[in-house]
């Protein structure tokens, strides 16, 4: 006979054990499926950048603690533009405080000890998803999966796919994703001793010919150095010295770290296409996704950990009242795909655009000009930079005056200097 759990999430990255650990709070039995069989598996190509964003559901599932012993970083940004800096104020209005910055080999196998210790959850490492199993009338009830004991099938009320961007429980509910091309490349790697003069703050320069560049303070004194050229450099990164062409990246820039004592520690990593994925529905009877399978935005501004975080909490917070009362959960999961379209999607069409490599347009140039030297258009530039606010926090009269009157002071100062 199969067993028979409330819920069964499938991988155990962020999203995963998130959702695994929130569920098990209110007392429901989890399945928590993994494909890996290392309890230490962990992401490597990530920017280890969180969104402050996600800072009320890390501090919610009991973790802030253990990440600070552990020496996350208390993250601020700062954003280049040929038009200046735009700083990250220590506090802006209706933001928590700081995100968090934490090596994926720290908070991944955290998040999964959290989870596994929950009475309710059962962590199955090396169990791989194979199939679903349906019941009678045509619903989701399981899945079917391959340990090391061989074939198990295990039922549930509800199938949580947290498996990544080419999520197996996706293809097998028909939940498919339309790919938004990417123009960018990203190559990066760890070190040690970067110079910077402050640890707390992440940088990101946003070049005129639409490449990325970034440092990015993590614990243990390790800085991510990473980089996200337009395409049209590639052959630059795959025809000679991968880690030159990386370092090289830096000359020159404003600000740019002390890279004279730093001292590599991983290898260097990255990915040619990396395209957005957005699923017109993410949920079916039986089936909801979060994270990355529910939606992949462009790397270049680093949401996807804060999204994971943020997706998980949304979806237990609508089912797990529903699990527990013996309601019908396919309902619970329409309400959770429309505030994660609600929440997310515009922060999908925005990013994925930029992902293009063009020119900024209009309102770019307004806002990017604006930002460095009004503390009302930064702190709408923050808010939504954060993720605490959609892009409409950008569109505000207040916002777009200010801006234009920046913009028209710098208009005047040039033609009075000429």
């Amino acid at each position: 006979m199969a067993e028979k759990y409330d819920v069964i999430v499938v991988g155990a990255s962020i999203a995963g054990c998130t959702a695994a650990a929130l569920l098990a709070r209110d007392g429901l039995r989890v399945a928590l499926l993994e494909a890996h069989r290392d309890e230490n598996m962990y992401k490597r190509l990530c920017t280890h950048f969180i969104q402050s964003s996600a800072t009320p559901t890390i501090e919610g599932l009991g973790i802030a603690a253990e990440l600070d012993a552990l020496g996350a970083v208390h993250n601020l940004g700062d954003l280049w533009t040929s038009y200046g800096w735009v700083r990250e104020p220590e506090s802006v209005p209706g933001c928590p405080p700081y995100g968090y910055s934490v090596r994926r080999s720290v908070l991944d196998p955290l998040l999964r000890r959290t989870a596994a210790a929950a009475p309710t959850v059962e962590l199955m490492l090396g169990a791989k998803v194979v199939d679903l199993v349906l019941d009678g009338d045509g619903r989701v009830g399981g899945v079917d999966a391959r340990t090391s004991e061989g074939r198990v099938e295990i039922r549930g009320r509800l199938i949580v796919g947290a498996d990544g961007k080419s999520s197996k429980i996706a293809e097998l509910a028909d939940l498919p994703g339309h790919e938004v091309p990417n123009n960018r490349f990203g190559y990066m790697a760890h070190y040690r001793n970067v110079g910077l003069s402050d640890w707390r703050r992440s940088k990101l320069w946003l070049l005129d010919n639409g490449d990325g560049v970034y440092v990015f303070p993590n614990d243990d004194g390790v800085a991510v150095l990473a980089t996200m050229p337009g395409k049209a450099r590639l052959d630059e990164f795959r025809g000679g010295d991968t880690e030159k062409a990386l370092l090289s990246m830096y000359d020159g820039l404003s600000e740019a770290p002390d890279l004279s004592a730093a001292e590599r520690v991983s290898d260097v990593i990255g990915a040619v296409d990396y395209p957005s994925i957005l699923r017109p529905r993410i949920t079916a009877p039986g089936v909801a996704l979060i994270g990355d399978a529910a939606m992949v935005c462009d790397p270049l501004w680093g949401l996807g950990c804060g999204f994971a975080f943020q997706s998980a909490e949304w979806l237990a917070q609508e089912v797990s009242p529903v699990l527990r009362a013996g309601g019908e959960v396919d309902r619970a999961t329409e309400r959770y795909a429309k505030t994660h379209a609600r929440r997310l999607r515009p922060h999908f069409k925005l990013t994925s655009d930029f992902s293009k490599v063009r020119t900024f347009n209009r309102l770019e140039r307004l806002l990017f000009g604006g930002a460095p030297y009004d503390e009302v258009v930064a702190d709408a530039f923050w808010r939504y930079g954060t993720r605490n606010a959609s892009p409409a926090a950008l569109l505000s009269p207040r916002v777009l005056t200010r801006a234009a009157r920046v913009h028209r002071r710098a208009k005047a100062a040039a033609t009075s200097a000429g």
